[in-house]
């Protein structure tokens, strides 16, 4: 009887050592992949909305830390051979968007999922069903140039780095104001004939990331009240990076920024232009810069 019991009990711290190790194989050859997408404000306000049908996610991966470490040491990038670049599928699942519902730090998850540690440098998206609606009620289908059949190509710099048993965070930032083109022109519903779909996408790696929001306001009888509408600018090196405008609160949110010192100039008619330069961005965080407008020309 007791050696029966000293069989089953060595049975068991076996399976337990075999199951641990299991584990920890998994934890280091996985690592946790999420994409999401947001979108880089559209100004134009008979636009209702900017819809896109992404049906196929994949990501390119290059191989593990230690290729890219032997490449670093021996400074000889032949190494990293094309047997060594595959694409990953990420998601093949229908996701209907309206990217006019993305703005200031709102975004949808797209990908959330276990991938092969390594390094990424190339995601594809595949789009169809591709429309504008206008506030009218008009609406615009529109030809998508290869997303349904190649993917629109994302290039990731730096290459995002999967770690074992790690998260790694990819934003997709879809520009809707540079991706659909309107065609005809001018600010009446008549004038405007139709849409090019011309796709611009920016990937951010959140590790090297950070976040700019605030609130833009004027004082009323020295009560601060949020303006919706304004124009936050941000810059990088006397480069325009990017553009948000204000929601109905005065709030306004920027993702996506590579760690660093940007200007930011915020606008609105009516109010003098606002300025405020060296704003620091680090990355993982949020760095918090609020505006006060005053009225004039």
């Amino acid at each position: 009887m007791k050696f029966r019991l000293i069989t089953i009990a060595l049975f068991f711290v076996f399976t337990v050592f075999i199951s641990c190790t299991d584990n920890d194989d998994k934890n280091r050859d996985y690592g946790r992949l999420s994409v999401n997408l947001t979108d880089a404000p559209f100004p134009h306000d008979l636009v209702a909305e900017a819809n896109v049908t992404i049906f196929k996610i994949d990501a390119r991966y290059k191989g593990d830390m230690d290729i890219f470490s032997e490449v670093e040491d021996n400074s000889d990038s032949s190494m990293i051979t094309e047997e060594k670049s595959s694409f990953v599928v990420l998601m093949e699942d229908e996701m209907e968007v309206n990217l006019l519902e993305l703005t200031n730090g709102v975004t949808k998850n797209l990908v959330d999922l276990d991938v092969p540690v390594g390094i990424y440098d190339l995601v594809r998206v595949y789009v169809k069903g591709v429309n504008v609606v206008l506030t009218d009620g008009s609406t615009f289908d529109l030809k998508v140039p290869s997303g349904e059949q190649t993917g629109i190509k994302i290039f990731i710099k730096p290459g995002l780095v999967v770690e074992g048993g790690l998260s790694a965070d990819l934003l997709l930032d879809f520009d809707v104001s540079k991706s659909f083109v309107a065609k005809g022109g001018g600010s009446n519903y008549e004038n405007i004939t139709g849409f090019n779909f011309k796709p611009v996408i920016k990937a951010c790696n959140m590790s090297t990331a950070g976040t700019l929001s605030g609130k833009v306001t004027t004082l009323q009888e020295e009560v601060a009240e949020g303006l919706e509408g304004a124009q936050v600018a941000v810059f990088a090196a006397d480069t325009l990076n990017t553009t948000t405008f204000t929601d109905a609160d005065g709030k306004y949110m920027v993702m996506g920024l590579i760690a660093g010192s940007y200007d930011v100039e915020v606008e609105l008619s009516t109010y003098q232009k606002k300025s405020v330069t060296d704003i620091e961005i680090v990355a993982g965080n949020t760095t918090s810069q609020d505006f006060i407008l005053v009225a004039g020309e």
